[in-house]
């Protein structure tokens, strides 16, 4: 099997090299992943410069642009063979619930849609902003992926990924099938005045997870609280975002009015 590793915190970012060690039993890997951090880039593709692959070693690639650019050369020409699997991460940090919209983790997996198998985005997530970037921490979240791989891979419908989340602990209580969580509105952004005397602003935190179970699913609780108690959360997400509960009615409303 070849497995194409892929991440939005850089190629030399401790969780894609952990992942990669723990994987490389699986079949070949190889690692494609932006020279420097990209985070927060989701989908995007860098369509205003030329892109430049640079070897740095063995199966090893640095690209300078973002985590779907990585994903997307690597499949359409950058290599003379065909990757079975796509795996982006481990990135430093949880991508839960709405988040997911920003995530360059997720927007390579995303890249990685029509794999022949799932392709899966992997975050480790640390109760705190810098507590999970150790190497136990990584370890522990890639003999996970490992295992879960290894084990036979859910079958999805195309165009699907599997958004993966693993808690930082050295005993997880097990793994859990999730929805995907929403917050609440985000903080506010913050303004300072820069050494030279000019305005800057700071993008806002996130908001607050949504506590309220969503009707109408059964035994089946968010993303966001599956690793607050200790579970890997494991949440089937789609490209396609067209509401079809509504599609009918609003085709309808629209016609009427027309």
């Amino acid at each position: 099997m070849n497995i194409l590793i892929a991440n939005d915190d850089g190629v030399f970012a401790p969780g894609i090299q952990a992942l990669a060690s723990a994987l490389r039993p699986l079949g070949r890997v190889v690692i494609v992943a932006p020279e420097a951090e990209r985070s927060g880039f989701s989908s995007a593709l860098t369509l205003d410069r030329p892109l430049r692959p640079i070897q740095i070693a063995t199966d090893t690639w640095a690209v300078n642009g973002t985590p779907a650019d990585c994903v997307y050369l690597s499949m359409n020409g950058l290599f003379d063979f065909e990757f079975d699997l796509v795996v982006s991460g481990i990135n430093s940090g949880a991508n839960l619930g709405d988040d997911v919209l920003y995530s360059g983790t997720v927007g390579a997996a995303f890249e990685g849609r029509l794999m022949k198998q799932p392709a899966i985005a992997v975050s480790l997530a640390g109760p705190n902003v810098r507590s999970y970037e150790t190497p136990e921490g990584f370890a522990v979240a890639a003999k996970w992926v490992h295992d879960f791989i290894a084990a036979g891979l859910p079958a999805l419908p195309a165009r699907h990924i599997l958004n993966i989340n693993i808690p930082d602990s050295r005993e997880l209580r097990g793994a859990k099938i999730t929805y995907q969580g929403r917050r609440r509105q985000s903080k506010p952004i913050t303004s300072h005045v820069d050494p030279r005397g000019r305005q800057v602003y700071w993008i806002g935190l996130s908001g607050e997870a949504v506590a309220e179970p969503l009707k109408g699913l059964t035994d089946i609780e968010s993303d966001f609280f599956a690793v607050a108690n200790g579970y890997v959360s494991i949440t089937p997400i789609q490209m396609d975002a067209t509401n079809y509960e509504i599609l009918n009615n609003l085709h309808i409303q629209l016609t009427k009015n027309a």
